[in-house]
């Protein structure tokens, strides 16, 4: 095992760098541990998010001070991680200092540094952490890649395969641009099967696909890759959204059985002018939150589900106006039924959407407890799979993401 020397430069970062190149996932949190004492700080902890954002769990290694995990909703640097700023709880005496410093990739929450210090951070400090945070937040992306050490520290119980195959064929929950924010999040996080999502911002243009393929269990979530193969397939290839539903729907009717379909909703928005695209095969319709209420867009012909078309997909258009969040999801959100029979509905989830706007929760953040809400309503109980993607185009929202 290679021990750590300082970086003659004196700049943890650049140090930090050099160390990276042959740093194994496993030696993550001592080597971050070691490097942060170039930051004049005594101790530092990585936390990364679990798979249902519930707590934040502690990376552990040789030299790192001994942590449990963090629960999201109750603690100092979950509360850094829910308002994705730097957190610097009160010095007590004779105590030391820490700042909890979200991390960051681009705009997608990965979980949170602590810095301990021996002294009272100063905004040098501060700034310096920053940094060092945004650094170690690329390297556990970086590292994920190639090893199971994150994936198994985030999950708090047995992963189905089906939502395995499912978790590993998403994008960031999270992207953001000063043009766009794109914010997804699905639940149950370790049954999920049919349901699933997909984005690209290309240039100008951001491609969005919503998707719920019939049934549970790995025979969806098998379903659901290949249609998201097809899709990727149509995106890159350059073809129109009606083109992309038909390309999806021929490979699903050759590969799986006539009872197997899935519902979907494929939209085209143009950054530089709003105007949204989208075709409609069997799906919810699209929901537009303007203002602090629900637009409804005008009455537009869905097309078959997946696997099941005859004809071609109908093109349908709506104007955004700058500050329009566009609401993607799968039923398993608005049918989602209380104990007493209440479904959750659209005007609660459109209501949802302004209120966690209002308190200034930021958009990852705002799903995270949307889909609490879901499950409250239901008490717990999940009847099906539940997917949502919210498009912000022009809201200014995206400075909340970052550091």
């Amino acid at each position: 095992m290679t021990t750590w020397t300082p970086d003659s430069s004196g700049d943890p970062l650049r140090s930090l760098l050099r160390a990276s190149h042959h740093l194994p996932a496993h030696r993550l949190g001592t080597v971050v541990a070691e490097h942060a004492r170039e930051l004049g700080a005594r101790d530092a902890v990585v936390y990364l998010a679990d798979y249902e954002q519930h707590h934040l769990m502690p990376v552990r290694g040789d030299g790192v001070p001994d942590r449990e995990p963090l629960p999201v909703d109750s603690s100092v640097g979950g509360l850094a991680f829910r308002r994705v700023e730097v957190t610097r709880p009160p010095r007590p005496d004779a105590g030391d200092s820490r700042l909890w410093v979200p991390l960051l990739d681009g705009a997608e929450r990965a979980g949170v540094l602590e810095v301990v210090y021996d002294h009272e951070p100063t905004d040098s400090d501060e700034e310096l952490a920053r940094s060092f945070a945004s650094l170690v937040a690329e390297l556990t992306v970086t590292r994920d890649a190639y090893s199971d050490v994150f994936s198994r520290l985030r999950r708090s119980r047995p992963m189905s395969v089906a939502a395995e195959i499912q978790w590993e064929l998403l994008p960031p929950l999270t992207f953001g641009s000063e043009r766009i924010v794109i914010s997804a999040a699905l639940e149950p996080s370790y049954e999920i099967g049919g349901d699933t999502f997909d984005y690209a911002v290309n240039g100008s243009t951001a491609e969005l696909l919503v998707l719920d393929a019939v049934g549970h269990g790995l025979p969806a979530a098998l379903l659901a890759t290949a249609a998201v193969g097809a899709y990727r397939n149509g995106r890159r290839e350059g073809l129109d959204l009606a083109g992309m539903s038909a390309l999806m729907n021929q490979v699903i009717a050759d590969q799986f059985p006539a009872s197997r379909f899935a519902t979907a909703l494929l939209a085209r928005l143009d950054l530089d002018t709003g105007r949204l695209t989208w075709v409609n095969a069997g799906h919810p319709a699209p929901l537009i939150v303007r203002d602090i209420g629900l637009l409804l867009p005008h009455t537009c012909p869905s097309s078959r589900p997946l696997g099941l078309q005859d004809r071609p997909a109908v093109e349908c258009h709506l104007q955004l106006q700058p500050g329009d969040r566009v609401l993607l999801y799968t039923d398993g959100i608005v049918e989602a039924r209380s104990p007493a029979g209440e479904f959750f509905g659209e005007e609660r989830l459109a209501d949802f959407v302004v209120r966690a706007e209002a308190a200034g929760h930021p958009p990852p953040e705002m799903l995270r407890r949307l889909m609490r809400s879901v499950m409250d309503h239901q008490a717990g109980r999940l009847q099906d799979d539940a997917s949502i993607v919210v498009v912000e185009w022009r809201t200014g929202r995206d400075d909340q993401l970052i550091l």
